[in-house]
């Protein structure tokens, strides 16, 4: 079964819905990736390792960004997909600011390029990827919810997940997503659950989904402050 998501998000324009696939297990990641680079119309979409998502409104967050800056002809890279990814890196506006105000042109030209392709290696698709969440915005009326499903359905080799945090959760690596926003992971232990001694397999599971649940939800609250301060420009 199918599960493309349509998605409205608030104050963007209702004719800009946000086409959403989650996907694990997937064993073509080279292909797509190929397709991407090779500038393939077909295959214009963000393609984002899901692995360093966290949550669904750390995803939307940077779509909404984009999708905004698009409207308003402020994109940095080629165009919305792209910006997708970019939107997910931090610090990228503060420094991009900085640079215009100091009058520094010449280091821009070269800084926007540089940042762009560092996105891409911390949050697009390689070839060994596993797991993807793949995103699309209409950017015409031929791009509809059946054509972006039947199209993905079609070129996608994986297994299709529902896009809830629950799914995200169960591929998220916390630990490379603390060192792509430079989280400081010294005070982790300091909340961590007492030992009690030998405790049933079943408890000791519950425990560490919970508490890979709340470092998740943590994250995610540090990861919207700084899109929030990236945004103030």
């Amino acid at each position: 079964m199918a599960l493309l998501q349509a998605i409205h998000l608030s104050h963007l324009p209702p004719d800009r819905p946000i086409y959403v696939f989650l996907f694990q297990d997937v064993k073509n990641a080279a292909f797509l990736r190929s397709q991407l680079l090779s500038g393939n119309s077909d295959f214009e979409y963000a393609f984002i390792d899901a692995s360093v998502i966290v949550s669904r409104t750390h995803i939307l967050a940077a779509v909404f960004r984009a999708v905004n800056d698009m409207l308003n002809g402020r994109l940095k890279s080629r165009n919305v997909h792209s910006e997708i990814v970019f939107s997910l890196s931090p610090n990228n506006n503060s420094i991009l600011l900085l640079l215009r105000i100091i009058g520094a042109f010449d280091i821009l030209i070269s800084f926007v390029p540089h940042k762009i392709a560092e996105s891409f290696r911390r949050f697009g698709i390689s070839d060994t990827t596993p797991s993807l969440l793949i995103v699309r915005i209409p950017t015409g009326p031929d791009i509809t919810f059946e054509s972006v499903q039947q199209h993905l359905c079609s070129v996608v080799e994986g297994t299709a997940l529902e896009f809830l945090d629950e799914s995200l959760s169960r591929l998220t690596d916390l630990a490379k997503v603390k060192k792509i926003y430079k989280f400081n992971s010294a005070a982790e232990g300091k909340n961590k659950r007492p030992s009690q001694g030998i405790r049933p397999a079943k408890a000791e599971a519950e425990d560490s989904a919970t508490e890979k649940n709340t470092q998740a939800l943590e994250l995610e609250v540090a990861i919207l402050g700084i899109m929030a301060l990236r945004g103030v420009n």
